[in-house]
């Protein structure tokens, strides 16, 4: 049977972690509020936006909190009028190709907005190489499995064909809550530690380790 390989976004295959610290600087001083440090923010990304910013900062009444998520968008709506585009990580497109060339199926799931996920499909090629993509405006975002269950609904594949891809906690534990094969990476967002801690099987240091760890996993599926 072919696998399913189920990718998160921000942190695994696009490398976003200047954007996204910048959003959240910029956001906070919107509301009169220090700008986060980098390690604060980081801990907060794969989350759906509205709960993301409310961990971030959880002392904000319900407007004050609308406007620090309104300003986090207006951030990122800016920088995409001015041409920004985050940049993949090296590795990470052939990485992809190469899977689908294999006859793996793909898939995303990410905590950004569906416009989001609209703006990375556009990019060269992507569009068909996924099967679908899920976000949590689908429904509930990470570490609820929802997003899960419906990549394998939509890819026909079950649990024992599937293995989740991510760099933060919230994958490994949306993968785990899923029934599914959690793996991370170490060049993202959260440290191999946290993702450690959270239950990942394996946490790959490079697309290359990464690679070897789903052959053999795609070796062991269809010999099932």
């Amino acid at each position: 049977m072919r696998p399913l390989a189920v990718f998160d976004i921000d942190g695994t295959l696009v490398d976003s972690r200047a954007s996204i610290h910048r959003a959240a600087c910029e956001a906070a001083r919107d509301i009169g509020l220090p700008e986060p440090d980098y390690d604060r923010v980081r801990k907060i990304v794969g989350l759906s936006l509205e709960h993301a910013m409310a961990v971030l900062e959880p002392g904000l009444d319900a407007p004050t909190l609308d406007r620090f998520i309104a300003g986090f968008r207006a951030s990122f709506n800016r920088m995409y009028q001015e041409g920004h585009e985050e940049p993949l990580y090296p590795g990470a497109m052939e990485t992809i190709r190469r899977l689908h060339r294999d006859g793996w199926r793909l898939a995303l799931a990410t905590g950004q907005n569906r416009r989001g996920v609209a703006r990375n499909l556009a990019r060269e090629g992507w569009a068909d190489l996924f099967i679908s993509s899920h976000c949590a405006e689908d429904g509930p975002g990470k570490p609820d499995p929802a997003m899960l269950h419906a990549a394998m609904a939509a890819c026909d594949a079950c649990p024992a064909t599937t293995l989740m891809i991510g760099d933060t906690a919230h994958d490994i534990r949306m993968a785990i809550n899923a029934g599914v094969l959690p793996l991370g990476v170490a060049w993202g967002f959260h440290t191999v530690e946290e993702q450690q801690a959270a239950g990942a099987r394996h946490v790959a240091r490079s697309f290359a380790e990464l690679t070897v760890v789903l052959d053999g996993f795609a070796d062991l599926t269809r010999a099932a």
